[in-house]
């Protein structure tokens, strides 16, 4: 009797966790909340790998503080211009935001933040886009041609 119950309970568990790794995939005009988040029809996505600052923080460059926040949501915008996306993601944030990988066309959104230097790869979470962070920050790109606190740091402290 031991067995058939917990063989039920790993079959219950397996099928809890298969449909809670099931992939998502959302297309469509993006409605552009920040520089890491977005929402296409009634899908919040948050993009996966990254952390862009928030609209309110405050970057510094050549002795003049400036909104980085919303030079990492204008980068997005314009990476995306007048293009449908599609994103790719399997998992959701406490938060209920799909979190994904977005393309306009070939180009991978989350990628291409980290190369302009407007968003960092959140190493928390993944180690995706390190190099091509590291690439940024050795070009000076973005944040990186100036001063500024990581956005978690920034979250944490909000100065």
């Amino acid at each position: 009797m031991r067995i058939r119950v917990w063989q039920a309970a790993f079959l219950l568990l397996l099928i809890l966790l298969g449909s809670s790794v099931k992939a998502e995939d959302v297309s469509g005009t993006p409605l552009i909340v920040d520089g890491d988040t977005l929402w296409i029809d009634s899908a919040k996505i948050r993009l996966h790998g990254i952390d862009a600052p928030e609209m309110k923080q405050k970057c510094h460059r050549n002795g003049t503080s400036y909104l980085c926040g919303q030079s990492s949501t204008e980068a997005l915008r314009s990476l995306i211009g007048e293009n449908l996306i599609r994103c790719q993601g399997s998992a959701k944030d406490r938060y209920g935001r799909l979190i994904a990988v977005c393309y306009a066309g070939d180009h991978n959104l989350n990628m291409e933040l980290v190369r302009q230097g407007w968003a960092l790869a959140y190493r928390r979470y993944s180690k995706d886009f390190v190099e091509v962070e590291e690439e940024a920050q050795q070009a000076k790109r973005g944040m990186w041609a100036g001063e500024f606190r990581a956005p978690w740091e920034w979250r944490r402290k909000r100065d």
